[in-house]
């Protein structure tokens, strides 16, 4: 969500602002400016008053329908679901690694081992 001011939305710098306002007062002139900018403001705050009251009802009826506990024993679940995971950078090493490396690399001499010694070129 978008929540920075109109002026940096529109990508506006104060040169190009000044440019609006002076074409503005040209076309129509300073006796009608400040009934413009009265009009302006009253719609945009009309605007704002009518959103805010769209939020509130929204806000209203979900509370009523008792949707936001359902919402938050969601996300509890999520969390306790994603928290239980097996995160692979977890590396716990196993015990007593160094007696099966010992047993495992451990090899007996076989018949075969000693005619090998003589066969190499």
């Amino acid at each position: 969500m978008y929540t920075g001011t109109l002026i940096e939305f529109l990508n506006m710098g104060g040169g190009e602002i000044m440019l609006i306002l002076v074409v503005v007062l040209l076309l129509f002139g300073g006796k009608k400016l400040p009934e413009l900018a009265r009009g302006l403001g009253k719609g945009l705050r009309d605007f704002k008053d009518a959103s805010e009251g769209v939020k509130r009802e929204i806000h209203r009826n979900i509370n009523s329908v008792g949707i936001t506990d359902e919402i938050n024993d969601f996300k509890s679940a999520i969390n306790d679901a994603d928290n239980s995971r097996h995160h692979p950078y977890e590396y716990k090493p196993e015990e007593n690694t160094s007696e099966k490396i010992e047993s495992a690399t451990h090899i007996e001499p076989t018949a075969d081992s000693e005619h090998t010694d003589k066969t190499k070129i």
